[in-house]
């Protein structure tokens, strides 16, 4: 029998690390500690995903958010290939973020997580707040949130049955 090497496949999406902790479980026996890495993936022109991985050693911690992040992937409404359709709050656990359009050249005004967030999902153009809490994880998930909830101008036509036209 002849066997083929199998090719790798190309990578769909890009992948960067937001954070990783060293979290600890403390038994009767001693402390264990193991790893928990947050990863965004995205192909930087509409689809972007979140995950958290935990093991022992941070490798195999990145691994499986990875996974868990392709898993979980949407699509966002992106507008001139730039910025977002209309301002949109996320909220999740005690952190806010308010995420604005912005006109063409803006760049993206964003610290943190949040950043990480937009420019794996191929946002060019936007303004953010963080309110609240500034955990690195709901920031993320927040932000998440917030693009789960952009509708296009389509989408609000089909939604009421009318046409672009007469919501323009």
């Amino acid at each position: 029998m002849e066997y083929k090497k199998r090719e790798p496949r190309p990578k769909q999406f890009d992948e960067e690390v937001i954070h990783i902790s060293r979290v600890t479980k403390v038994t009767k026996g001693g402390r264990n500690f193991r790893f928990s890495a947050l990863v965004v993936v995205g192909n930087r022109k509409g689809l972007v995903g979140l995950g958290v991985g935990k093991a022992n050693e941070v490798p195999d911690a990145i691994k499986k958010a990875v996974q868990a992040a392709t898993k979980n992937v949407i699509k966002v409404a992106i507008v001139d290939e730039s910025t977002i359709p209309h301002e949109a709050i996320g909220v999740q656990g005690a952190s806010k973020i308010l995420l604005k359009p912005a006109l063409k050249g803006t760049g993206v005004k964003a610290g943190g997580p949040v950043r990480s967030v937009l420019e794996m999902a191929g946002i060019k153009d936007i303004l953010s707040k963080s309110l609240g809490s500034s955990t690195k994880i709901n920031m993320a998930h927040a932000t998440l949130n917030a693009l789960k909830a952009q509708k296009t101008v389509e989408e609000v036509a089909k939604l009421r049955g009318k046409k672009v036209e007469e919501i323009i």
